[in-house]
């Protein structure tokens, strides 16, 4: 029986759209605080926008031919099957499984954050509010929770035109945009990792890439279309948020609680509306974009992981669909966990590093992947091709590296601990595939193996415990549990190996 076919209804407009409403989301509300704070950016932020948005300009030109050549439901992981399969595809799904569970917790902090500006001058708990929105979205999508579609891109640009305009007319001060001297790279170039993504969700387009008419024409230009008016709102929404709030109010703006663009449309006044009305309204449409961001984070997470399931990746009992709603209410339940337990820490710095960290190494297994198709089928038809191959995608490919780097060559306190909480799930990644290509019987041996060492050592601990060995002098478990754990575990271990034995001969 063949698959059912998705129907290809979505228009240039529509595609577009589509990228904006992923790329203006909540991350332009939460990441500019760290990025203008004086002693990163400050008012120089505008550039480092614009170095990151041209960064993403450069990915999507990688996108723009992978998309168009194959406009497949899956994106990123559907690239790499293609292209390499095995390892590298599962490394893609996963890492954009990553990205989008980080992505989510950033999302949800950021609607705490925005709810508590809204009904100051009480005050919100930023992480209990943060789980609890994950919590009560997880059980609306269980139910069946349908994402918004162009209403809350067109109410968020009409937002910003308004706060563009009322900010130059009203309380606007010009500052300078490029770093005043070579001491002050640093920090701009630190800005630029971290704004980086307040870019990436017009990625969004190749995901719903089955669902757009001519496919060809279509794709790159939206994506290059959405990629150039994310570069022209978040410049000019951050130019005249700098340019109102005083100067001094940016030192310290990365530990404040209140949100730049909430502060900049405090003193924002557009007539007739009187003053005060932006700050509302920001804060109104920050929430929103808050939601928006967190259920298509949470979809995009619960697509994955069934696509990884499907595969045999992640366990199969993923895949149970809810009997009533029809809905994979275990997928949802399990990713919402994870996502509970990060939104909770409240360190916007902390989760966009590791959103970032994902998606940037994401768009390495892109780029290798669009060279490796180049490679191994040249007659593969691309409507559009990646200008000055191969110095696009090997430009991409060595600029990644450099993003990821730079916090911690500066020693940033979140980006350090937040590279090794990456570098560890990436660990995981490669334990959880490997794993499953063991196979049910060798995975039996291994467990079996670990856990006649794990007893041998237990039981040479409980030797040396019981001859007063002056290095565990101060171990207070008892002799008899030590030898208890001990005999467990081997003969645990030995039942283990026997029955694997046994269904060999």
């Amino acid at each position: 029986m063949s698959r059912p076919q998705i129907g290809r209804e979505l228009g240039l407009f529509d595609a577009v759209m589509v990228g904006l409403g992923g790329g203006l989301g909540v991350e332009i509300f939460v990441l500019l605080n760290y990025a203008s704070d004086i002693q990163v950016a400050g008012s120089a932020v505008v550039f480092a926008l614009f170095l990151s948005g041209l960064t993403n300009l450069l990915y999507m030109l990688s996108y723009c031919e992978l998309g168009s050549a194959i406009p497949e439901v899956g994106s990123e992981y559907t690239y790499a099957k293609v292209a390499f399969g095995g390892v590298t595809a599962f490394l893609a799904g996963w890492l954009r499984w990553l990205s989008s569970l980080f992505g989510a917790a950033l999302a949800a902090v950021g609607f705490a954050i925005y709810l508590d500006a809204l009904i100051s001058p009480f005050s919100l708990n930023v992480p209990l509010t943060a789980a609890l929105i994950v919590i009560i979205l997880a059980a609306l999508e269980v139910r069946g929770l349908k994402k918004m579609g162009i209403i809350i891109p067109v109410l968020l640009i009409a937002t910003f035109i308004g706060f563009i305009a009322g900010g130059l007319l009203h309380g606007f001060t010009p500052k300078p945009l490029l770093p005043q001297t070579p001491n002050d790279l640093s920090g701009v170039f630190l800005a630029t990792v971290y704004t980086v993504p307040m870019f990436l969700g017009v990625r969004a387009i190749t995901a719903s890439g089955a669902r757009i008419k001519d496919p060809g024409k279509n794709i790159p230009r939206a994506l290059i279309l959405s990629a150039i008016v994310m570069i022209l709102i978040n410049c000019c929404v951050a130019y005249v948020a700098v340019g109102v709030v005083p100067t001094e109010a940016l030192t310290g703006l990365a530990r404040s609680p209140s949100p730049l663009v909430a502060l900049a449309a405090r003193t924002i006044q557009l007539p007739p509306l009187p003053l005060g009305t932006w700050e509302a309204l920001v804060n109104v449409v920050g929430i929103s974009a808050a939601l928006v961001s967190l259920t298509t984070a949470m979809m995009v997470q619960s697509s994955i992981t069934i696509g990884l399931s499907r595969d045999g990746y992640f366990p199969k009992a993923l895949l149970s669909f809810h009997k009533r709603f029809k809905t994979p209410f275990l997928t949802i339940i399990v990713n919402s966990l994870f996502i509970v337990s990060f939104a909770a820490t409240g360190v916007v710095v902390f989760l966009g590093y590791v959103a970032s960290f994902a998606s940037i190494l994401v768009f390495i297994l892109v780029n290798f992947s669009l060279m490796k198709l180049r490679a191994t089928k040249p007659h593969l038809e691309r409507p559009f091709k990646a200008p000055l191959y191969p110095l696009t995608p090997l430009a991409g490919i060595i600029v990644a590296p450099w993003l990821l780097a730079f916090p911690i060559v500066l020693a940033e306190e979140n980006a350090v601990s937040a590279f090794a909480l990456s570098l560890s799930m990436l660990a995981m990644a490669f334990l959880v595939y490997h794993l499953r290509m063991a196979g049910r019987y060798r995975l039996q041996i291994a467990v079996g193996g670990v856990g006649l060492g794990m007893g041998i050592c237990v039981a040479l601990l409980a030797y040396l415990v019981n001859t007063g060995f002056e290095l565990l002098a101060t171990l207070r478990v008892p002799f008899y549990v030590l030898v208890l754990v001990s005999v467990v575990t081997i003969v645990a271990a030995i039942l283990n190996v026997a029955t694997r034995a046994h269904k060999i001969f």
